[in-house]
Formats: structure tokens, sequence, C-alpha cells
């Protein structure tokens, strides 16, 4: 699943302020690559990343025992995934989950596949929306497979993303 020094665990409420440390670095990464958009200083929110954690849908990256990154990984559906505009999805039918809440340390390398891995080891069909200045995330996505479907607008009101999905196992060429 990982490198035999990396290890992946459901986050707990005793890993919050670990948490809140790892999306803090990935809000200074963005800033610094030209996204100051994406995140601002109350998103995402203590409450939010609380709610991930008592749902069972935080994790942790840990390297040689050090957490090195989070993200949470929901199943569908994302109601604010009900409507896409300029193109659409791959597969509107079968089930699928979220990656959402993605933050690394700017050390770290290789994070996003090693989250990518994981994640598709659970759930072939996978679907996930940044902002369109988060170029950093736009090169991870494509270069794992995913494809541009689309844009999608956030219910909570966080504007627009630009959206990717991919299905392990299928073609979903244009």
């Amino acid at each position: 699943m990982t490198s035999k020094d990396r290890t992946i665990i459901k986050a707990t409420a005793a890993d919050l302020p670990v948490i809140m440390q790892l999306i803090e670095s990935g809000r200074r990464i963005m800033i610094s690559s030209g996204n100051p958009h994406q995140w601002d200083s109350n998103h995402p929110s203590a409450e939010q990343l609380e709610r991930d954690v008592a749902r069972g849908e935080s994790y942790l990256l840990l390297d040689h025992g050090q957490p090195i990154a989070t993200w949470a990984f929901i199943p569908g559906p994302d109601a604010s995934y009900a409507s896409i505009r300029g193109g659409a999805w791959f597969d509107d039918v079968e089930p699928y989950c979220v990656i959402h809440r993605v933050a690394s340390l700017p050390q770290a390398h290789g994070v996003m596949t090693d989250i990518l891995e994981y994640c598709f080891s659970h759930c072939r069909n996978i679907r996930i929306d940044t902002h369109r200045d988060n170029k950093i995330m736009q090169h991870c996505l494509l270069r794992a497979g995913f494809h541009y479907c689309g844009i999608i607008q956030l219910k909570d009101g966080g504007g627009e993303r630009l959206a990717y999905q991919r299905i392990v196992g299928e073609d979903t060429k244009a």
C-alpha cells in the first residue's frame, strides 16, 4: 500500500492538533505556489475537521511514525457534485468516494501517490475537486490518471472548483 516506512491510519480526536498543523502547512504551500484563495484562515474550519474525524473519514499519512499529510476520504454522494457544467462525470451511476482537504508538510514528497493508492484500494471510483489556481493538485491528479470533468459549485459557498474523476479498471477517455 505504501512504502515500508510509510503507514496510513484513521485519525482520532487526539490527532486534531496535528491535523490543524498539517492544514496550516497546506495553506502556506498553496499561498507560496500562487493559490492564495482556496483556503482562507477559516477554511477548512476546525469544526469541519472535527466532523471528519468523528465520522471516521479523516486520515493521516505517517513517515517513520511521524504525520506528514492529512486528508478526508468520504463516501459519496457529495451534494456539490450533483451538478456539473462544462462537462460531465464519466459515470454518474456507480457509487463513488471523494477526497477532500489534502494537506502535507512541504518537505514530504510522493504524498498524493500514497494517498491515492490507499483510497483506490477501498474504492475504484474517486472524485476530487480543486481550485483553478491549485496547479500543484491539478498536476498530481492528471499524472495519477484522473480526467478533468467540468466545473462544480461548492454547496458551502466556497465558490467553483475544477472537478476530476478516475475509475480504476475502466477506459475513461472522453
